[in-house]
């Protein structure tokens, strides 16, 4: 039996959906909060279950006969709480016998810093556990810079950044999805350690890629991570290397390449 939790969330709905490509339905456990919102998949013939990361015994219940668990990360960023959702899941997990976890953790998490620290504890405590288990040391979705909000740089004439030019390896949530599903029903992945990232690039090249795609010149200007907002953040990040380096992880689970900049570029601007 394969468990997978978070599917009313996007990386756990794309799991799921192509797990079922592979597996019979009868054969999948999908965990929501609200099990209402996936009704969908019961319909299927999935054994749709609640389960909520602040409460354990829900967690037992809904892990209960399972072979594989993905479990997907908690979308609380307060600090701590990751840490102690997550050890929630896999003392449920402990008692309901589960044969092996799949954690979506985080790129850096070897030794995160800051909002990474939660999955540096989290894979702490997968260790400590004794469950065999499959670590995704996920990079941030490309979604976050290749989105349709694009259109408004192609309208402006210029893509603003304070990357310092240093390059991003980031992976769609789609690909990242799949992966997750591929290490659930595959051979060969218990004890794990998969780096999933996609091709790099920098903010220039996205900039001269939106242009391509739009047909109008877009110019990459860099600026004081002030003048950024909300997005200065993950500007931030990029500058500080996190994004930097490469790994061939990511299409070795797909089978394929990721996903390139220009084919996300196309999709974000509808081209």
């Amino acid at each position: 039996m394969y468990v997978i939790t978070g599917v009313t969330g996007k990386l756990g709905r794309v799991a799921v959906e192509d797990l079922l490509t592979r597996v019979p339905a009868a054969e999948v456990v999908a965990v929501a909060r609200d099990p209402r919102k996936a009704a969908d998949l019961a319909e299927r013939g999935v054994d749709v279950r609640r389960g909520d990361y602040e409460d354990p015994t829900s967690l037992r219940t809904a892990f209960s006969g399972a072979d594989v668990l993905l479990l997907v990360s908690s979308p609380d960023i307060t600090p701590g709480a990751r840490a102690r959702q997550h050890g929630n899941a896999i003392d449920a997990a402990v008692a309901a016998g589960v044969g092996r976890i799949v954690y979506t953790s985080a790129i850096g998490a070897e030794d995160g810093q800051g909002f990474l620290a939660d999955h540096t504890a989290t894979e702490r405590l997968l260790a400590e556990s004794g469950l065999p288990h499959t670590l995704l040391r996920n990079t941030f979705y490309m979604e976050v810079l290749v989105n349709p909000g694009l259109r408004a740089a192609a309208d402006s004439g210029e893509l603003l950044g304070a990357d310092n030019g240093v390059p991003v390896n980031l992976a769609t949530i789609a690909d990242l999805g799949v992966a997750a599903s591929v290490t659930v029903d595959g051979e060969g992945h218990e004890g794990a350690v998969y780096e999933l990232r996609g091709p790099v690039w920098t903010l220039a090249d996205l900039a001269r890629t939106v242009s391509e795609v739009s047909g109008k010149d877009v110019a990459y200007r860099p600026v004081p991570v002030e003048e950024l907002g909300q997005a200065g953040f993950v500007h931030q990040l990029i500058a500080s290397g996190l994004f930097s380096e490469p790994s061939a992880d990511l299409e070795k689970l797909l089978g394929r390449p990721a996903v390139g900049l220009r084919a996300a570029v196309e999709a974000a601007l509808g081209s």
